[in-house]
């Protein structure tokens, strides 16, 4: 059963002795078939299983249909306020997410690890050829006074996983695979027999993220059933009724403010008051901690999330009776419950618009007048809409087929992101970009939900994306080693740095985004910070975060938690941290900035002078 249902939980820790060579594969396998049942197992064809669930703060129930011949297979849930499914029909992975939305899943590593559920599902390494899949090892490991043989399966079009039976046993007993940015670990216990084959009737989830995370599923119920017909696999129809316009309009428009490439706009929870709240195709519909208690909204539950950046933060969930738009709205929706920080940018950032909202209308984007359009999809004609460019689904994350220098890439778009072209580290790993790209810098350049990320940023190559093609965009590649930047499965990210070039259209029912260049010039496009100064906001003033080596700020003798007080005679009360981020990107090479910096109790001056670093 997939346990990317929920965020999942906690890596134990073992005490793992030296592996030593165990038994040979095939030996472990046949050993592990006579275990589980043997010729017990001959004949069965479908299997659904119910378990109980508690974990994260919640509880709740969750039903895997396994299709044993086809490899199909539905996994549903409903736990605390929401529900939701996700399944394979054999070729083909898709999700229904907690709002209702279904969509096919072909992004990322989704399909991958559809792949490997249903290869485990079948047992197919049984067979004479292993299902076709390569295995490697087996090695001998020990942890919690057990030992253990652990073969490393990847299956044909899956991802590599590794998979520990019980050296006494001989039963399945722990898995471990990368899923997205998180390494999951499942074990396996209480086995049982139901209807002659061994199943475990507890499994334990955990994803390294704190031992408060961990999940436990417990088997209520297992039956073998005769074969089902394709349709009980197959991706289900979405029954959405839970979107409007006010006043018998077909569309609504309003102005956003654009801040270090990234959209803000009025929104209202509940009937209240406007809210500043970020527009981000990369995340969810979320409401800040402070914004839930301001409207009297309980979360319930805690579950890890992440996103740029090597941390994670925690967040509940909950349910709001609206969600406004101009005069679109959104009623009964599920809301992510999360602290994200608005001291990145220096404004109250009270919420985030994402998938869930984009996804129920045609939305367009338009960065040159600064507005944002909602749009009835009956009424959408994409004729003057632009250059059509197909996607496909990453969870609720969109991702392009392009290349970057010839190279064939997946590119997330994600007005979320204040980057130009945002490249993995296995990418450039990959086809090594450090050493075609000498004259770049090192720098801390974003701040996401996992906190701080760092990147090496340079002046890039052309970008294609899906037939549409942008020379010499401003690039970085992520240097950090955790985070949805240090990952395979995460796509290459396309930010609100380069999406600022063009009138933005988004068809999330036909999988397409238009694209249609601005008129004009662009203001901010492809610059980069001059200063070598990272800067958040404080009680006291702009704290200083990060100092690139060998910067003007370096050189200026700033250093990390240095706190800016005032900047050329004029106190931080009365400025603007996106503003002052802004000058430190465009005032030309050789301005100097003088900045009053506190340090402890002690106040100097700084002349800081500007220059290129790229």
């Amino acid at each position: 059963m997939s346990r990317s249902l929920l965020a999942l939980a906690v890596l134990a820790a073992f005490a793992m002795q030296a592996p030593v060579r165990a038994a040979d594969a095939a030996d472990i396998l046949a050993a592990n078939r006579t275990a589980s049942g043997g010729s017990a197992w001959d004949g069965k064809a479908s299997l659904q299983i119910d378990y109980t669930y508690a974990g994260q703060g919640l509880t709740g129930t969750t039903t895997s249909l396994q299709d044993l011949r086809r490899g199909a297979f539905v996994d549903s849930y409903r736990i605390g306020p929401t529900s939701g499914a996700n399944g394979y029909d054999g070729s083909a992975a898709w999700l229904r997410e907690p709002s209702g939305t279904v969509t096919f899943e072909s992004g990322g590593d989704t399909l991958q690890l559809a792949v490997n559920e249903a290869y485990r599902d079948r047992n197919l390494w049984w067979r004479s050829d292993r299902g076709g899949a390569s295995i490697e090892g087996p090695v001998r490991k020990s942890a919690d006074g057990h030992d253990y043989d652990v073969l490393t399966v990847t299956p044909t079009d899956g991802k590599p996983f590794e998979a520990w039976f019980d050296a006494g046993s001989h039963l399945l007993a722990r898995t471990v695979e990368q899923q997205s940015t998180m390494t999951i670990t499942t074990d396996y216990q209480d086995y049982a027999a139901v209807d002659g084959v061994q199943l475990a009737h507890k499994q334990l989830v955990n994803d390294g993220t704190g031992a408060a995370n961990q999940q436990t599923y417990t088997l209520s119920s297992a039956r073998f059933l005769p074969p089902r017909d394709a349709a009980a696999y197959a991706k289900p129809k979405a029954e959405l009724h839970d979107y409007s316009f006010a006043g018998g309009v077909s569309e609504t428009t309003v102005p956003f403010q654009l801040l270090n490439n990234h959209i803000y706009a009025p929104v209202s929870i509940n009937g209240s008051k406007p809210l500043n709240f970020i527009f981000d195709t990369g995340g969810h519909d979320i409401l800040t901690t402070s914004t839930a208690s301001q409207l009297g909204i309980k979360p319930v539950g805690s579950q890890p999330s992440g996103g740029a950046g090597d941390s994670t933060a925690q967040g509940g969930l909950a349910r709001v009776a609206s969600i406004r738009v101009g005069a679109a709205t959104l009623s009964q929706q599920p809301v992510d419950v999360l602290q994200f920080s608005g001291a990145t940018e220096g404004i109250d950032e009270q919420g985030m618009i994402g998938y869930e909202f984009f996804a129920r209308f045609i939305t367009r984007i338009d960065y040159g007048k600064h507005q944002l359009t909602f749009i009835d999809k009956r009424h959408f004609d994409p004729k003057d809409a632009g250059t059509p460019v197909h996607f496909r689904f990453f969870g609720q994350f969109i991702e392009v087929l392009g290349t970057y220098d010839g190279i064939p890439g997946r590119f997330g778009i994600d007005t979320g992101a204040r980057s130009t072209l945002a490249l993995t580290r296995p990418f450039a790993e990959q086809h090594q970009l450090r050493a075609t790209e000498p004259h770049g810098i090192e720098a801390l350049t974003g701040w996401g939900v996992g906190g701080p990320s760092r990147g090496y940023v340079f002046r890039g190559k052309e970008l294609v994306l899906d037939g549409v093609r942008i020379a010499s965009p401003l690039t970085e590649f992520g240097t950090d080693k955790g985070g949805a930047f240090g990952v395979d499965a995460f796509p290459n990210n396309v930010g609100g740095g380069l999406l600022k070039r063009f009138v933005v259209t988004l068809d999330y029912d036909h999988q397409l985004m238009y694209l249609k260049p601005i008129e004009g010039p662009i203001a901010d496009l492809d610059t980069f910070d001059r200063s070598g100064l990272w800067i958040n906001q404080s009680p006291k003033g702009f704290q200083i975060v990060d100092v690139t080596k060998g910067s003007p700020a370096d050189a200026a003798g700033l250093h990390a938690d240095d706190v800016i007080t005032a900047v050329d005679g004029k106190p931080v009360q009365s400025l603007k941290l996106y503003a002052l981020r802004e000058r430190l990107r465009n005032d030309a090479p050789g301005t100097t900035v003088t900045l009053a910096v506190q340090h402890d109790a002690t106040t100097r001056t700084v002349k800081l002078v500007l220059r290129d670093l790229i």
